[in-house]
């Protein structure tokens, strides 16, 4: 039995129907062995001309092979799979339906190769099959942000290896957080995250500080009699590379370039921050926020990046922002903050009796008197230096309070 092209008329609905029933028929007289054949026949039928069909004959394929593989074994479904999914222009019902099939040795070529397969498709796939499912979707050539977003969210470890190692896979801001967040506990997952071209620099930077901490913790752990000069010795190195990194970074050096056109032009103000803070664009806000309140951009990455609260809040306010614009430096993505309605209604009450005046002089002191010993300490590469006071905020009183036992700003908003 062959196809030929459907000809013009209102005959060939009536033909291709008959086709399909006559299919039927055989295979509801004919025991599995029968139908087995008959799967395979159409099946190479379908493969040897597939590239000249028309969408019509492709649809009536489709029909056909839906109705033949109905309660075949496993192992037939699976060699139909292998058959089908490397056809550029196989049947799309068959397809979604062996992709969609329990047992992973069927849908696992499908899920992998065939490009009839949609982002929708795939994200209905990943959000409710099993992992082998997901680790199949994640070695597909290409994957958009929207498939990433739920392995990311839905992947065990596997899965996650697999889709960061996967160089046609990209990622969403959001995903990209969740990754960083994950890799605190995964040196192979930081390692994979660090190779990546494509890795927006605010999270490369939240890596290197994570990696930072756990080489600092560990350290600290076997010389506790050193802590203090191990602190300072990682923080330095931390420092140095957040810079060297940066120099490198295109994304920064267009923002910067970008910035300074616009604001010869316009001057920079609050909007200037906002604007990109609201868009979750890393880059333009740090350099728009440093502009604005004449901060350093070490200063402006670091609070952004920090998980607290508190350096954001300084830096806003010290600026002379809103509590609108603050609020959209809390929310982005790169810190992953996670919070709360309640999280940022207790952060406006701080806002609101935080002044501007206390603000600039917590930031002034952090300029004038640790980013200068910072930068002498990477210079000269020595540690031990004298350790400027810690400050604390008194919310009542709005007064500074130094502490002589740390060489960090800290600040507490109460």
């Amino acid at each position: 039995m062959t196809f030929s092209a459907p000809s013009q008329g209102a005959d060939t609905n009536d033909a291709d129907r008959s086709l399909i029933d006559e299919l039927i028929n055989a295979v509801a007289t004919g025991d599995a062995e029968e139908r087995m054949r008959i799967l395979q026949r159409i099946t190479d039928l379908f493969a040897a001309g597939s590239r000249s069909y028309s969408t019509e004959q492709i649809a009536l394929f489709d029909d056909v092979l839906q109705h033949l593989s109905v309660d075949i074994e496993t192992q037939a479904r699976a060699k139909l799979a292998h058959r089908l999914a490397g056809i550029e222009n196989a049947p799309s019902g068959m397809i979604r339906k062996l992709a969609f099939d329990d047992a992973i040795e069927v849908a696992g070529p499908v899920l992998v190769f065939s490009d009839q397969l949609s982002d929708e498709d795939l994200v209905e796939n990943a959000t409710t099959k099993s992992q082998d499912h997901l680790l199949a979707i994640a070695q597909r050539l290409k994957l958009s942000e929207a498939v990433t977003d739920v392995l990311v969210e839905r992947g065990d470890r596997r899965v996650v290896h697999k889709v960061v190692g996967n160089k046609g896979a990209r990622f969403s801001l959001a995903g990209y957080g969740k990754l960083t967040t994950r890799a605190h506990t995964d040196q192979k997952l930081t390692l994979a995250l660090g190779r990546r071209s494509d890795i927006p620099r605010q999270y490369f930077l939240k890596l290197l500080e994570a990696a930072s901490s756990s080489v600092r913790a560990k350290l600290e752990e076997a010389n506790p009699e050193l802590a203090a000069d191990i602190r300072d010795t990682i923080d330095n190195v931390a420092t140095s590379m957040q810079r060297e990194v940066r120099e490198a970074s295109q994304e920064h050096a267009v923002a910067a370039r970008d910035a300074k056109r616009r604001f010869r032009v316009r001057g920079v103000t609050e909007a200037s921050v906002h604007a990109p803070a609201h868009a979750q664009d890393f880059e333009k806000t740090v350099v728009a926020l440093a502009r604005l309140g004449r901060f350093s951009i070490d200063l402006v990455e670091r609070a952004l990046l920090d998980q607290g609260q508190d350096m954001v809040l300084l830096l806003a306010k010290a600026a002379g922002c809103t509590w609108t614009t603050a609020r959209e430096l809390l929310v982005m993505y790169a810190a992953d903050r996670n919070l709360t309605a309640d999280d940022l209604s207790r952060a406006f009450d701080r806002y609101k009796k935080l002044s501007r005046e206390t603000a600039q002089n917590i930031v002034n002191f952090h300029e004038r008197y640790v980013k200068p010993r910072v930068e002498a300490e990477l210079e000269t590469d020595t540690a031990g230096a004298a350790a400027p006071p810690h400050l604390d905020l008194d919310a009542e009183e709005t007064s500074l309070v130094p502490d002589a036992k740390s060489p960090h700003l800290v600040t507490v908003l109460t």
